[in-house]
């Protein structure tokens, strides 16, 4: 997960989400007197919101964007001594958020191989259409920048990318849509029309914080155990290993080498003539039957 610098500049804070630099602790005298489920109470009823709509406009899947909300919020949870020094602990979750979203893994899952129903406005389907036709880097840089409002430098590290790199990211990605809707081509009007398609469509939000705060100490218990089972079962099958390996060297048996002097062996010989005689002689005699053990009088 990549995080972002704090922006030097305030961003603007549209109905997308803004970047929270002041956002969940605007007073440090009061933020100090917070105690940390309280301080991440705050910081999720800031944002989790806007995050919501964002992941939607990056996904076009109105659950997936609350789950990719609540695990960031989890993730944020765990590693809340973190998040809480950090500098932007709004733009922490974003990220985390963003990167869940994207994730090439959810293409896997059943339920997100069935389309969801598009937006209800003509106008709204059109725009989200050419949002998810956009290569995915081009849309999170498109949506970074003109929808959330961050500076360029900023986007550049959210995107792991170089700033003219972003640039140019984002010069295609707002030339795709103003091919695709022309009324769209000034950067005014594009960021707008963000800011409504986030807006407008009805999204469910993601679990209240103290639900999500203990949906992730849930998650780190099962991961704990996880762990602990797997540490078992490794030293386990190396005790094992140990106990059946053998504990001293034996040397490989030598290959088999022809001895000088000794014929080779062979296969039965012909029978001779006196062999013959005796042959037939034994099978005349009884075959079978209790005769075949008496002793013969000459």
């Amino acid at each position: 997960m990549t995080r972002t610098a704090a922006p030097t500049d305030a961003a603007t804070d549209t109905d997308t989400g803004g970047t929270a630099t002041d956002g969940a602790s605007t007073d440090g005298a009061a933020a100090t007197d917070l105690t940390p489920a309280q301080a991440f109470d705050a910081l999720y009823s800031y944002a989790a919101p806007a995050l919501v709509r964002q992941a939607y406009l990056l996904t076009g899947r109105r659950e997936l964007a609350r789950e990719s909300v609540e695990r960031a919020f989890q993730l944020a949870w765990q590693r809340w001594p973190e998040v809480a020094v950090d500098r932007d602990p709004a733009g922490w979750v974003r990220a985390a958020a963003y990167e869940y979203a994207m994730s090439p893994w959810h293409r896997l899952r059943l339920r997100h191989r069935v389309p969801e129903p598009p937006p209800a406005a003509l106008d709204d389907r059109r725009l989200l259409s050419v949002l998810l036709n956009l290569p995915p880097v081009y849309r999170r840089t498109l949506l970074l920048y003109d929808g959330v409002g961050i500076g360029l430098p900023e986007t550049a590290a959210e995107t792991e990318a170089s700033t003219p790199a972003a640039a140019n990211r984002l010069l295609y990605a707002r030339a795709a849509v103003a091919r695709r809707l022309p009324e769209l081509a000034e950067k005014e009007e594009l960021r707008r029309r963000l800011a409504e398609l986030g807006g407008t469509e009805r999204l469910r939000t993601a679990p209240k914080p103290v639900v999500v705060r203990s949906g992730s100490e849930r998650r780190a218990r099962r991961w704990t155990r996880a762990a602990i089972a797997f540490t078992v079962l490794i030293i386990g099958s190396t005790a094992f290993t140990l106990h059946t390996a053998p504990d001293h060297y034996e040397a490989p048996q030598a290959p088999a080498t022809k001895v000088p002097g000794v014929p080779p062996r062979s296969g039965p010989a012909p029978l001779s003539a006196r062999d013959l005689e005796l042959r037939a002689k034994l099978r005349g005699m009884f075959g079978e039957g209790p005769e075949r053990l008496l002793p013969q009088s000459r």
